[in-house]
């Protein structure tokens, strides 16, 4: 049975950092990502990281702010999010797929982790 657990959410006030983890068992996947959803506002993409290479892709609003990465032999994702902004709050979303397209899309991942909460103060 697959689980993802994440962990490394808070508070915190605008300009800080934080990094997300999130910890899969059960078996590996080609590409690990987070999502977040903020109050009133559908499930975004964030940012995907594949398995063999480590291709990275991210939505434009994190980029130069935000670096995902991943340890293989842990299994494991991290989201290191610099310069926070009050509009990154949010309940972020790990996520596995084993395919290799639409990797900004909700439907292309197979498991979800239950999400934690990141609130950035201004």
């Amino acid at each position: 049975q697959v689980q993802l657990v994440e962990s490394g959410g808070g508070l915190v006030q605008a300009g800080v950092s934080l990094r997300l983890s999130c910890a899969a068992s059960g078996r590996t996947f080609s590409v690990m990502g987070w999502f977040r959803q903020a109050p009133g506002k559908e499930r975004e993409f964030v940012a995907a990281i594949g398995w063999g290479r480590g291709n990275t892709y991210y939505t434009d609003s994190v980029k130069e702010r935000f670096t995902i990465s991943r340890d293989n032999a842990k299994n494991t994702v991290y989201l290191q999010m610099n310069s926070l902004k009050p509009e990154d709050t949010a309940v972020y979303y790990c996520a596995v797929t084993s395919r290799l397209s639409r990797l900004t899309t909700t439907a292309t991942y197979d498991y979800w982790g239950q999400g934690t909460q990141v609130t950035v103060s201004s």
